[in-house]
């Protein structure tokens, strides 16, 4: 990690170089501070005091307001991370379907609580918060590559894997890069993995309930219409 407040003066130059890329993207500076967020936690492994300066300087904001998005967020880690961050969902769906069990599992398994890191330094073992993916509960994410259909075992296989140095496959995308570079292409900037962009079609789980809409002849209802809007509709035509 860099110093408390500042980088140094190469690294300070090369996230420089960065940061006007992203902040050139858009029509207003302040705009560029979700992306800049993760530029700096793609070189600190988490946001540091020298990151929420180092974004304020760019986008224009006091140090104070950028710490008010980055704790806002859950994204923006405020301690060190490893190689991999192994989220556990355990919202409804997945709790029912045995996502406390996961991460009470991995607890045991790897000998952190959530939001510890394992002493080698290779994952940090967070409980997240909906992944979107419920119809394919429970559901692990490895620096947010999705591992659907999880179970105790499974998850401690996946873990396991990681430690060894081992190449993990998720259910869809590309194998896992490290935390660090996972944060670099979030900040905007290209993905090298093979396959890391290919689309694929939805999977039966997804199209359950359009399969079966679909059989018994079901459509969604028309909007409602509003009098404002039909009187005014009404008074151009």
């Amino acid at each position: 990690m860099t110093a408390e407040r500042g980088y140094p003066p190469q690294v300070l130059a090369r996230l420089d170089i960065d940061a006007k890329e992203i902040v050139a993207r858009y029509p207003q500076p302040r705009s560029a501070l979700l992306p800049l967020l993760h530029l700096v936690q793609s070189e600190d492994g988490c946001v540091t005091p020298a990151g929420i300066d180092f974004c304020a300087g760019h986008v224009g904001l006091t140090p104070a307001e950028v710490t008010a998005v980055a704790t806002f967020y859950s994204m923006y880690r405020r301690t060190p991370t490893g190689d991999y961050l192994v989220g556990v969902c355990t919202n409804a769906l997945c709790a029912i379907m045995g996502g406390d069990a996961i991460l009470d599992r991995l607890r045991t398994h790897l000998g952190v609580d959530p939001g510890q890191t394992t002493p080698d330094g290779v994952v940090t073992l967070e409980h997240v918060e909906c992944n979107a993916a419920c119809d394919y509960a429970p559901v692990v994410m490895v620096n947010w590559e999705f591992f659907d259909n999880q179970t105790p075992d499974s998850a401690a296989d996946l873990v396991d894997t990681l430690r060894a140095g081992g190449r993990v496959t998720p259910t869809r995308g590309a194998s896992p890069c490290s935390f660090r570079d996972t944060e670099r292409i979030l900040a905007g900037f290209p993905d090298p993995r093979p396959g890391a962009v290919d689309s694929g079609e939805a999977g039966a789980a997804t199209l359950a309930g359009l399969r079966v809409a679909r059989e018994q002849d079901m459509s969604a209802p028309p909007p409602p219409v509003r009098p404002d809007v039909a009187e005014r509709e009404g008074g151009v035509s």
